[in-house]
C-alpha cells in the first residue's frame, strides 16, 4: 500500500534562464507589436510630421521649405486666428456650464426616481448615439430661415421669434453650441448619474437625520461623491471644446464673417482651401499645446494628492 511518504515527485528541470527572457520580455513585446505599428502609423508618424511642417511653408504637395517661427508670427497678427481662438474659449465656457450643470440636475432628479430609471437614461442618452450629420440635417430644418421654427412661430403672432439662428452674426455661435449641447448632456447625465449610483445612501440617511435639505446633501454628499468623475468630464469638456469641429463645419462652416469661427474650421480651410499645409500644421500645434496644458495640469494636481 503506498503512502504519502512513498510518493516522490518527479524531479522538474530548471528552465533557462533564455527561455524565461523570451516569455517573460520577448513574447508580450511581440503580441504588442501589431498594435504598436498602427500606433505609430496612425498617431505618432503623423504627430511628428505635424511638428514639423509647422515650421515650414509647404503646400501640401512637393518639397517642404523651412521658415522657422514664421509660421506662429503670422498667426500672432492675424485676426482671423484670435477670432477663433476668442469662439473656443466662449465654446469652452458655454460647456463648462451649461451642460454640466443640466446633467448633474438631470442626474439628481433622476435618482430619486424608482421606476422607468432604465427609460430616462435611454431617451436622454439617444441623442448622443444619432450621428452628427442627421442631428446638423434636422436642426438645420428646424432654424431655417424660411420655414423653420422661427417662421411658424411670426405667423402665429410671435414676431420676435423670427431670428435667424444660423445667419445672425450675433448668435450664430450660441445656436450651433445649443445644437451640440442638444446631443451632449444627456451623455453627461449618463455619466454622473452612474456615479451617483456608487456613492454610500448611508451618507444620505444619516445626513436626513441631522436635518439636512435636499440641497445640502447635494452639496456636502452627492458633489464630493462623484468629484473623480466631475474632474474627469471637466476636463475632457475643455479638451474638446478647443477640438469641436463637425457641428460648427456642417451647419455654418465658420460664418457667416468668421462670427462662428474655430481653431479646427480655420487650420481645415487653411490646409484644403488655400493649400497652406504648414500654416494649418501651426494652427494644430498650437491646439494641441493648448490641450496638453489642461492635461498636465489635471496630471499635476492628480500627483500632488488631490482626489481627481
Amino acid at each position: 500500500m503506498l503512502t504519502s511518504t512513498s510518493i516522490r515527485p518527479f524531479p522538474t528541470r530548471a528552465t533557462p534562464r533564455s527561455s524565461r527572457f523570451i516569455q517573460r520580455v520577448i513574447k508580450p513585446w511581440l503580441l504588442l507589436l501589431p498594435l504598436l505599428f498602427f500606433n505609430v502609423v496612425v498617431i505618432l508618424a503623423p504627430s511628428l510630421g505635424t511638428i514639423y511642417y509647422a515650421f515650414t511653408d509647404w503646400s501640401g504637395l512637393g518639397d517642404a521649405q523651412w521658415t522657422g517661427l514664421a509660421n506662429f508670427q503670422r498667426l500672432l497678427g492675424d485676426t482671423i486666428f484670435w477670432r477663433a481662438f476668442g469662439n473656443n474659449l466662449i465654446w469652452c465656457i458655454l460647456f463648462l456650464t451649461v451642460p454640466i450643470g443640466m446633467a448633474l440636475l438631470g442626474a439628481s432628479l433622476l435618482a430619486n426616481i424608482r421606476r422607468g430609471q432604465t427609460f430616462f437614461r435611454v431617451l436622454y442618452f439617444a441623442p448622443y448615439v444619432i450621428a452628427s450629420v442627421v442631428v446638423t440635417a434636422l436642426w438645420r430644418n428646424i432654424f431655417n430661415p424660411s420655414m423653420g421654427i422661427g417662421v411658424q412661430l411670426a405667423k402665429l403672432g410671435l414676431l420676435w421669434a423670427d431670428i435667424k439662428f444660423l445667419g445672425d452674426s450675433n448668435i450664430v455661435l450660441y445656436s450651433v453650441a445649443f445644437i451640440d449641447n442638444w446631443h451632449w448632456w444627456g451623455f453627461l447625465l449618463v455619466i454622473y448619474f452612474a456615479a451617483m449610483q456608487s456613492v454610500d445612501y448611508s451618507l444620505y440617511e444619516h445626513a436626513r437625520l441631522e436635518g439636512a435639505n435636499r440641497w445640502q446633501e447635494f452639496i456636502h454628499i452627492t458633489l464630493p461623491g462623484i468629484r473623480p468623475t466631475l474632474v474627469f468630464t471637466l476636463l475632457i469638456t475643455v479638451i474638446f471644446s478647443f477640438l469641436a469641429f463637425e457641428y460648427v463645419w456642417l451647419l455654418t462652416q465658420g460664418g457667416p464673417a468668421n462670427a462662428s469661427e474655430m481653431l479646427s474650421t480655420m487650420a481645415y480651410k487653411s490646409a484644403f482651401r488655400r493649400f497652406e499645409a504648414g500654416y494649418a500644421a501651426a494652427i494644430g500645434l498650437t491646439t494641441s499645446v493648448i490641450c496638453l496644458v489642461f492635461g498636465t495640469l489635471f496630471v499635476a494636481l492628480r500627483r500632488r494628492g488631490w482626489e481627481i
